[in-house]
């Protein structure tokens, strides 16, 4: 019970900490490229717009291409070990050759 309230107690701080550390981050866009962002034509904005999604995309495919193939193959993994833990063990001296009826 203690192990189970320390690591809620580690995540929550993890989380505060994760929140804490974004505010500063989103504080700090450029002055300079917001404002040419903003008085640029409607053609220049799509092409921002664009440039965003195809620096977001392969990152994100990546991302969730590696869960997928971690979850199967944690899966995997799992099943090869419930097959062996299935196996009966013979002792080598229970084996029907070395009795001598």
């Amino acid at each position: 019970m203690g192990k189970s309230r320390f690591r809620l107690a580690w995540l929550a701080f993890a989380g505060l900490l994760l929140l804490l550390t974004a505010v500063p981050a989103f504080s700090q866009q450029c002055a300079l490229c917001y404002t040419q962002a903003a008085s640029s034509g409607s053609r220049m904005i799509q092409a921002l717009k664009s440039g965003i999604l195809i620096l977001i995309l392969p990152p994100t495919l990546g991302s969730i291409g590696m869960i997928f193939v971690v979850y199967r193959k944690r899966n995997q993994t799992r099943d090869d070990a419930r097959r062996e833990s299935d196996r009966e063990w013979k002792d080598p001296s229970d084996d029907a050759s070395s009795k001598n009826w």
